[in-house]
């Protein structure tokens, strides 16, 4: 399994919509499990409410892409702008699991 990093730029004007989603997209990432083949490591909005950074375990990008047009956030339009990176801990508590 893969380690990504993932960033989702918020879209201008979303916030009303966010808070309105935010209870079904924290329930959308809590569901990821490796049973499913894309798993949570660990998530949140930046401070200043631009964005978040999501830390994912998949098998592959394509399988994250295809899990991740699941989020109430992305299938709202709420997120402008996505960045996928694969990540490779060198230290740290992930670096062990990666």
């Amino acid at each position: 399994m893969t380690i990504f990093a993932v960033e989702y730029v918020y879209g201008t004007g979303t916030d009303a919509a966010r808070d309105e989603h935010r209870p079904e997209h924290r329930a959308f990432l809590a569901s990821l499990t490796d049973a499913e083949g894309v798993s949570l490591v660990a998530s949140g909005p930046y401070a200043d409410g631009s964005g978040a950074l999501l830390i994912l375990r998949a098998p592959d990008e394509a399988r994250l892409a295809s899990a991740l047009q699941q989020d109430p956030f992305n299938a709202q339009g709420l997120v402008a702008a996505l960045r996928t990176t694969a990540w490779i801990p060198a230290t740290g508590e992930l670096a062990h699991h990666a």
